[in-house]
């Protein structure tokens, strides 16, 4: 499953402080991971993923995605995956709790 070994990647090998959903006491730098979308040709996968920053000032959340984006792109040296590009990346400040945070989306070929 992607989402387990890019996030394992994430965690462990990048020391990211990620999630895969929303935590109940949110610190003040996280990121959140989820799978949008998947399909597969000539017996190769394509997962979209979509990540988003968080951070207590806008700067600090689009600093935090360039970081993100550095360390994802790199991701192209685990064994599972093939290719990694980057999608579109964009200020996604939550309107209702005016929460700071960026999205990155990834499109990762992995087996």
């Amino acid at each position: 499953m992607i989402e387990a070994i890019i996030y394992d990647y994430l965690k462990n090998d990048a020391e990211l402080n990620i999630y895969t959903e929303q935590p109940k006491q949110k610190p003040q730098y996280f990121y959140v991971m989820e799978k949008t979308a998947g399909g597969r040709t000539d017996h190769v996968n394509q997962s979209t993923l979509a990540i988003q920053s968080y951070a207590p000032t806008l700067y600090e959340a689009a600093s935090m995605n360039e970081t993100l984006k550095g360390i994802m792109l790199d991701a192209i040296k685990l064994d599972e995956v093939s290719d990694v590009w980057i999608n579109s990346d964009y200020n996604y400040t939550d309107p209702t709790t005016k929460q700071y945070r960026y999205q990155a989306v990834f499109v990762v070929s992995h087996y």
